[in-house]
């Protein structure tokens, strides 16, 4: 039996404002509002909206034989809730459906797996995976790091936080003469198994569906199937990841996008292909290898690796800086700070700053705000200059690392005693408790006191005289 999982990506950042030099240390907001307004209620109605309904749809009309998977940033859930609420109602009726899953991830799509500090990427995808409990009532299973971004290294920490499967990129250089149409166990992290994006069918719908200059088009619902059935038999699970907006902004309506998916069920019941979840993938198909990712890669570019974040001086420079505030961000109890330095996190801040400009970097001209790299890169560090200026007034730089290691070192010690005297103190009053319920069960019953005759009033008698 062969299977589809089709997995579904939403991300949207909080754009930057134009940010200049002389207003570091006067202007603590950062956002472009209408741009960001305007650009999530374009996407959302051209895209996200009948996207979902599309899905809806497709689901319904297979009698629940249809499943996807959905991984949305904390980021876009917050502006579909300020700017397309009916979005949000749509993904909670997909979640109802009980043929959706979601996916953990990074909340603000960062780059923070990629960075020198653990501590920042697990608390992310905890409060990621918070929101999603209690937006869908759903326990994300399986994680989708940013952009498909893995490497060995990052297995142990993906575990760490109970996932049972990784969503990564089917890199060439990686697999070698491997396909990427079956489950893998993690090198570093055996328990972990590891679902393999088939890049070659994602970007024929991705990239490749509206292009009239393809060979493959135009790309049928019946092609497609076809070209998924004609694979080896024993290749279990063709694992495509697309972003969301492919159906209808990169490829508009008009093209014929949403007639494509939804007739793909249809012709996959004819060739006997099902439809899995991420979750039932890792549950039903056992590793038939293990996979070893020395350096980290990523469904971005050609080379599948992170230079389009990370690739140039700028992009190193601005992203050490952020992450050298790190530790004393999450010390911090300003709401407003920890939300602004997770919302500078968003992986497309570097990725505007790419100076790929032929070839993989014409992407990033495109999706780019700004009229060129260097002009990103100059607004990005205005607005992280000023952010560390507010980091600054709550711990002073002049601290020197060693000292506020040590400092950190002291209140995690302070904190582990106290749990630890916690967990203690609730040992000991239960043992109180049933000490004094074994006792009362031991002491004899009291015998009832006797009751006293009660003193009779003697009434005097008179002599007769």
């Amino acid at each position: 039996m062969k299977a589809i999982n089709f997995i579904f990506n939403i991300h949207q950042p909080f754009r930057l404002k134009r940010y200049r030099f002389f207003e570091i240390g006067n202007d603590h907001y950062y956002y472009d509002d209408f741009a960001n307004e305007d650009i999530f209620s374009r996407i959302a109605h051209r895209s996200y909206i009948p996207a979902a309904e599309t899905l809806l749809r497709m689901i319904e009309d297979s009698k629940g034989k249809f499943r996807c998977a959905i991984s949305i940033s904390g980021d876009a859930l917050e502006q579909a809730e300020q700017y397309a609420p009916e979005f949000m109602d749509l993904l909670k009726k997909l979640a109802d459906t009980g043929k959706v899953e979601f996916l953990g991830m990074p909340y603000p799509n960062s780059l923070a797996s990629l960075s020198d500090d653990p501590e920042e990427f697990l608390l992310q995808v905890k409060v990621h995976a918070e929101k999603i409990k209690t937006l869908f009532g759903q326990t994300v299973k399986v994680i989708r790091n940013t952009e498909l971004i893995y490497s060995d290294e990052m297995a142990p920490l993906f575990v760490e936080l109970g996932f049972k499967g990784a969503v990564t990129e089917g890199a060439k250089h990686i697999l070698g003469w491997k396909s990427p149409n079956y489950v893998y166990s993690a090198a570093s992290a055996p328990k972990l198994k590891l679902l393999l994006n088939n890049a070659k069918l994602s970007d024929d719908i991705a990239r490749r569906f509206s292009d009239t200059s393809w060979s493959g088009y135009p790309l049928t619902a019946d092609k497609y199937i076809d070209w998924i059935a004609s694979t080896p038999a024993e290749e279990q699970i063709i694992n495509i990841c697309l972003n969301m907006e492919t159906l209808g902004e990169l490829h508009p309506r008009e093209t014929g996008i949403f007639q494509f998916m939804e007739a793909l069920p249809r012709f996959a019941a004819e060739r006997g292909i099902d439809f899995w979840t991420p979750s039932e993938a890792v549950s039903k198909l056992k590793p038939v290898d293990s996979l070893s990712v020395g350096h980290p890669i990523s469904a971005v570019d050609e080379g599948r690796d992170v230079s389009a974040w990370l690739g140039n001086r700028l992009q190193n420079e601005a992203f050490e800086k952020l992450y050298s505030v790190a530790e004393r961000v999450r010390l911090c109890d300003d709401r407003r700070l920890k939300m602004d330095y997770w919302y500078l996190q968003g992986a497309d801040h570097f990725y505007y700053m790419s100076t790929k400009r032929f070839g993989d970097g014409a992407a990033a001209a495109n999706f780019s705000p700004y009229g060129s790299p260097y002009e990103a890169f100059t607004n990005y560090m205005n607005v992280l200059a000023d952010f560390i200026v507010r980091v600054e007034e709550q711990f002073p730089m002049t601290i020197e690392n060693e000292e506020l290691n040590a400092l950190l070192t002291t209140i995690r010690n302070q904190a582990t005693e106290i749990e630890t005297l916690t967990k203690e103190n609730a040992s000991l009053r239960r043992s109180i408790d049933q000490f004094n319920v074994e006792h009362n069960l031991r002491k004899p019953a009291e015998k009832p006191a006797e009751e006293k005759p009660k003193a009779t009033k003697k009434t005097k008698t008179t002599k007769a005289k």
